[in-house]
């Protein structure tokens, strides 16, 4: 579900995030979740915060790509200045998508509490 629009996530900067990656990688999926996106969709202040934003991006074309690559990459295109914060990111194959929601508690809360900025009802 799309969180509302909210002066706390940037979605634009995330959209031009996502565009940067994909320059690389064409990008299937782009999970956004994290504590900045736990905070716009109500989550009590009083709690741990965990990393500020968690992206998993999702590709076929990570395939052959060994893992460190990939996250050092795209890690590398996120703009912790204007996002203010880093961002703990994750990119998989659909594959390995699927193995790591079941292994991993923040790729599993991605999936389950985040937001795809890629879906049709992503806001605007």
């Amino acid at each position: 579900m799309p969180p509302p629009e909210d002066p706390r996530l940037d979605l634009r900067e995330l959209r031009r995030y996502v565009e940067r990656v994909s320059d690389r990688w064409p990008i299937e999926h782009a999970l956004i979740a994290g504590a900045r996106v736990d905070d716009v969709n109500g989550a009590l202040p009083q709690r741990e915060r965990g990393p500020e934003f968690v992206v998993v991006l999702i590709s076929e074309f990570f395939d052959g790509v060994p893992w460190l690559e990939r996250v050092y990459q795209a890690g590398s295109l996120w703009d912790a200045a204007v996002m203010g914060s880093v961002a703990d990111v994750h990119c998989y194959t659909p594959p390995e998508f699927g193995r790591k929601r079941d292994a991993l508690p923040r790729v599993r809360d991605a999936a389950d509490r985040g937001f795809d900025l890629l879906a049709a009802d992503a806001p605007a």
